[in-house]
């Protein structure tokens, strides 16, 4: 293969040109011809059977030329990349193919090229570093969420419901008032229901509160704007009958429920490892919270125009790895009827997704000029201790690691930590204002866990959820 040319074109295309030898262009035809023999028949030869002259003969010099041509494509591409030093984003086009006079293979490919980018200062930036506190209270709440999933249902007969039981619940919906018309999705039976969790329609449990065993009635709801089409913005009944309530008894807070749940003897102990895994997670959520923000100050002072195609790419990561949380990981299926699938619309792609996509391509255009400025380049050393320390977070072996990933990507991800590294190193650490300060110590103190909700009766994806996605995979990548 050989690299012609390249040109500069507008709107920040390259155009360049690779040929083949007439050797290559041969193989390769040779190749196609082996490939395809087996279904040839030529008066004369068994099928399967004819040289490839012959072959040649009866069909004309250029009958392999197309399978050549698409077979050299992909090797004459990377060789214009590899010489040209093409630094190419969105994917490439063939403008023009030939089989010259020579019987040689000439293509012409054209790519968008990343832009130009003017680093502004990246190194010595002031970054807010919030401190890590974690008071009793935060102690108790994280030790009262144990004892609440260790804690034995008791029977409930002399009160009604209320928040924080579990009631078993028989409900059939129905869209008109008479009760006639049931709608498909809006019964179950002996269907357990912890009131206060919020896995139902909204005003569905708050109505359920009040009620006693064996008890019946008729509930009123508006399903929301935001839900499966054929039921969306609907006022519907529900009949609800209870068949039972348990409320949960919490273990005491003693030694014995320390050595039943923990490696301790005393609940003493118990807490204070309780504690010390508090700090060590909020430490660790301070960490990227400081690397995120240093990337973030960087990006403020960088110039660069961002191409559309950066950010699209980035959009479609965001919603098909949003999609893989439900199962929906079909490569296949086009971004368009994926986002619709998910209950993605236009309001949430232009307040939320694009958005974050369109950060995640200011920080890859920063990262990678960072890379360039500093000269990042790891030897083999770097890349060995980096996939060692990879492999012992992960849990896997360093083989593994190399297969699944690949040389080429674990290179490129090491290039990328240190350029972060170079921000966040001589980034100077300063304290936030009073205000902000005690601000995020609240905000830590009140670390949620998403309840895992059940969808009884149906109900469609948030677009709310889309966004919370797009939002924690600009915050992981960041770090």
């Amino acid at each position: 293969m050989i690299f012609k040319n390249s040109e500069k074109k507008d709107n920040n295309r390259l155009s360049f040109q690779v040929e083949s030898d007439a050797a290559e262009f041969q193989e390769a035809i040779r190749q196609a011809y082996l490939k395809n023999k087996k279904q040839i028949s030529i008066p004369g030869f068994r099928k399967g059977k004819a040289p490839l002259a012959i072959v040649e003969g009866m069909f004309g010099k250029e009958v392999f030329d197309q399978d050549a041509l698409d077979d050299l494509a992909q090797p004459a591409f990377d060789k214009g990349v590899e010489e040209g030093k093409v630094n190419f984003i969105g994917m490439p086009s063939i403008t023009a193919v030939e089989v010259t006079e020579d019987r040689t293979a000439l293509y012409t490919f054209e790519v968008e090229l990343y832009p130009e980018v003017e680093l502004g200062q990246y190194k010595g930036l002031e970054v807010e570093e919030v401190p890590v506190t974690v008071s009793d209270e935060d102690v108790d709440r994280e030790i009262d969420a144990v004892r609440r999933r260790n804690a034995r249902k008791v029977s409930v007969e002399d009160r009604p419901a209320e928040k924080g039981d579990t009631v078993n619940i028989d409900y059939e919906g129905f869209l008109d008032k008479e009760k006639t018309q049931p709608f498909e999705g809006g019964k179950g039976e002996n269907h357990d229901l912890e009131l206060g969790s919020n896995s139902f329609v909204p005003g569905f449990e708050d109505q359920v509160v009040g009620m006693s065993v064996e008890e019946e009635k008729d509930i009123n709801i508006t399903f929301p704007e935001q839900y499966a089409e054929d039921l969306a913005g609907k006022d519907v009944v529900f009949h609800v009958k209870v068949n039972s309530i348990m409320k949960p008894e919490l273990p005491e807070a003693d030694d014995d429920f320390a050595q039943d749940v923990s490696e301790f003897d005393t609940f003493a102990e118990y807490r204070e490892s309780v504690r010390k895994e508090i700090e060590g997670r909020r430490a660790e959520q301070a960490k990227n919270a400081f690397r995120s923000a240093a990337v973030d100050k960087a990006i403020e002072t960088m110039k660069a125009d961002v191409p559309e195609t950066m950010v699209k790419a980035h959009i479609e990561s965001i919603i098909r790895n949003f999609a893989a949380n439900y199962g929906m990981d079909d490569r296949k299926m086009d971004i368009q009827t994926l986002a619709s699938a998910l209950g993605i619309d236009e309001e949430a792609m232009n307040s939320s997704i694009r958005p974050s996509a369109f950060k995640e391509a200011q920080r890859e255009l920063l990262i990678r000029a960072i890379v360039e400025e500093e000269k990042i380049e790891p030897t083999e050393e770097d890349l060995k201790a980096y996939v060692d320390k990879l492999a012992e977070r992960v849990g896997a072996t360093a083989d593994d690691i190399r297969k699944y990933f690949g040389a080429d990507y674990i290179a490129e991800e090491y290039k990328q930590e240190k350029a972060v590294d170079v921000i966040v190193d001589t980034a100077v650490r300063v304290a936030p204002e009073a205000e902000e300060a005690a601000e995020n110590t609240e905000s830590a103190s009140e670390e949620k866990k998403a309840p895992a909700k059940k969808r009884a009766p149906r109900k469609k994806k948030a677009d709310a959820e889309a966004t919370e996605t797009a939002e924690a995979e600009t915050t992981e990548e960041n770090t």
